[in-house]
């Protein structure tokens, strides 16, 4: 017998071997195609959670859309996430804004009237506020700061009785004033914004302009102003859902019907089926409030091109 040793085939190469470092790499790759950043792990239990959380939010959009093209009789006495009888739709629209002599428009308009004041000087007073407070130093700014965290912490229906006893001294209740004054003051949108400004806007800028002999305002308009646009497309969106859909307020300061917001007024025909010989309108209460959240859905769906502008802005590192 040969003393020589038969060395099989199968052996795998020495690690440090050139052959060895093909197929680590090899194995590497396909590992890192399996999970990459572009194709992260695949997890079965999230995406159960995530299609539950999004049937959850879209169920209430999907009953009202289907019930606002039932009529009154077939509203009570069908299946409320399924449609029924004749498709109703365009006349409940067209009732909706005609019923009571077009006192739908009203409320539309009462509506805009105060989420273009109040919710267009909030976001405003906002911007100013929080560059301000970001980029300029001054006595009394940390106090400036706890005063703006503890406003933020304090619930609106807190403030709505002292509000009211203010505004019914200087006889501006039963007034849109006395909704689009309150809703000037946003300290969420304030500290929002100051804490945008602090991170869009660079220092070396402002100096850059200042050096070339702008101004204070000039500067802020011509340069600050483009740098903050998502936050005040952020700011502007926050403060005209609360407008829009602010109920409290409104509830305890206005009595004349032809003043009333939207919300008021579609409660007040939700309201009408309990009056003594009073008609139900559930049908158009439902197209009311579908009419109601079009504007909302319209503007973030415009909008949002500009989050997702500000999102990426400080993406990548210089």
């Amino acid at each position: 017998m040969s003393a020589t040793s038969h060395v099989p085939d199968t052996v795998a190469p020495a690690a440090g071997s050139p052959t060895a470092r093909p197929r680590r790499a090899l194995r590497a790759g396909r590992a890192g195609r399996r999970h990459s950043p572009g194709r992260p792990r695949r997890s079965v239990l999230l995406t159960g959670l995530t299609a539950v959380v999004t049937l959850y939010s879209l169920l209430p959009l999907g009953w009202l859309l289907i019930n606002a093209t039932k009529t009154q009789p077939r509203l009570l006495d069908s299946f409320g996430l399924w449609f029924s009888g004749h498709f109703a739709l365009w006349d409940n629209v067209r009732e909706t804004f005609t019923y009571d002599d077009h006192i739908f428009v009203r409320w539309l308009l009462n509506t805009l009237l105060c989420v273009l004041l109040g919710a267009g000087g909030a976001t405003f007073l906002a911007v100013l506020g929080g560059y301000g407070l970001a980029k300029f130093d001054f006595a009394g700014r940390r106090a400036v700061f706890a005063v703006v965290i503890g406003a933020v912490a304090v619930p609106g229906a807190a403030l709505a009785v002292p509000t009211f006893l203010m505004f019914s001294k200087i006889g501006l209740t039963d007034t849109p004033w006395a909704v689009i004054i309150p809703s000037l003051i946003s300290p969420f949108g304030l500290y929002l914004m100051w804490v945008f400004a602090a991170e869009a806007i660079p220092e070396e800028l402002l100096e850059a302009a200042r050096m070339d002999g702008a101004g204070e305002i000039r500067t802020f308009f011509r340069i600050s102003l483009p740098l903050l646009a998502p936050g005040i497309v952020t700011v502007l969106l926050f403060t005209t859902v609360a407008t829009w859909n602010n109920y409290f307020l409104p509830l305890i300061m206005i009595r004349n019907p032809h003043w009333y917001p939207l919300t008021l007024g579609l409660n007040s025909w939700n309201q009408q089926a309990a009056t003594v010989g009073g008609q139900p309108v559930f049908h158009l209460v439902i197209t009311g409030s579908l009419l109601t959240i079009v504007p909302l859905i319209a503007a973030f769906l415009l909008l949002q091109r500009y989050w997702q502008s500000g999102l990426a802005a400080g993406s990548v590192k210089e």
